[in-house]
């Protein structure tokens, strides 16, 4: 590979259209405010570089970046992308992955708005995200070690795989479909609405209103904290340790906890409530001591 070392780029498309180059200790920054460095490009590696110009990594095949910072100014900076690698970076700048293909995210701190929309092949290992509207319509995720805040995450995703995660974020994975969470944390508001096969294994659940209007949906040991309202015309199989604070109007399936608050079951539903649930190995409903509330 030929080697580009300690320089500063500024300029429109500096690099435009490199192939088989690596690019050590170098600075695209610069009063031309140049856009668009590293885009058209084949088989480059970027280390120990600074990123402070927009959209520097357009249409690149075969790209790895490696200790390497991009502001908040560097807006946009991944697109288009096919096989690219990222470890050891910090990524600042606004909607900075999308529309990539092949995305291999390690040890990274990612501060970007609307990160990662219509991506699939994404592999992500203990790193750290804050996106108010992270994967939108995403496919083939698989995430191990990652700790994403925000809102809006997930939302239209496919085919996913997630472990030993953890989620503080509202309305996630919500429109969802064949996605399995294992060993996580999932905190926030009106977590999965109009899911679709999404099976969460051993995970802790917590926030209002989860997992409603759902189909196929399945919940394997889970526990949850703050979970009112829940299941609200789903078709789940649930098995919960410990307690959950209610359930209300569950469609279909069945629901196993040690302890049910409230089962809600309402006069006014729109929708037949055919579901078992269990308390404590007792069925409750539809025969038994249910409790009815209007």
């Amino acid at each position: 590979m030929r080697v580009i070392e300690n320089l500063r780029f500024d300029e429109e498309r500096a690099l435009y259209a490199s192939e088989d180059v690596k690019i050590v200790n170098c600075r695209f920054e610069g009063p031309a405010d140049g856009e668009s460095a590293l885009k058209e490009c084949r088989n480059v590696v970027v280390e120990n570089c600074y990123c402070d110009l927009r959209y520097p990594m357009w249409h690149c095949d075969n790209l790895v970046v490696e200790n390497t910072v991009q502001t908040e100014n560097c807006r946009a900076a991944l697109w288009y992308d096919n096989n690219i690698k990222l470890k050891n970076c910090t990524l600042g700048g606004i909607k900075a992955v999308r529309e990539c293909t092949c995305v291999t995210i390690e040890n990274c701190t990612i501060d970007s708005p609307e990160f990662g929309w219509r991506s699939s092949g994404i592999v992500i290992e203990n790193s750290s995200i804050i996106s108010q509207y992270a994967f939108f319509e995403s496919r083939n995720i698989t995430a191990d070690g990652l700790k994403l805040e925000g809102k809006y995450t997930f939302q239209y995703i496919e085919n996913s795989t997630f472990k030993n995660c953890r989620f503080q974020t509202k309305d996630a994975f919500w429109h969802a479909k064949n996605v399995t969470v294992y060993d996580s944390f999932l905190g926030g508001e009106y977590l999965a609405w109009y899911s679709e096969n999404l099976t969460l294994v051993r995970c802790h659940i917590k926030g209002t209103q989860p997992l409603c209007y759902c189909k196929n949906l399945k919940l394997i040991d889970c526990t949850t904290e703050d979970c009112d309202l829940t299941f609200e015309y789903s078709d789940v199989e649930a098995t919960i340790k410990g307690g959950i604070v209610s359930v209300k109007n569950p469609e279909s399936g069945k629901i196993c906890a040690d302890e049910i608050g409230e089962l809600i079951v309402t006069d006014d539903s729109r929708r037949p409530v055919g579901a078992e649930v269990y308390e404590r190995g007792r069925k409750i409903y539809p025969a038994g001591e249910s409790k009815r509330s209007a």
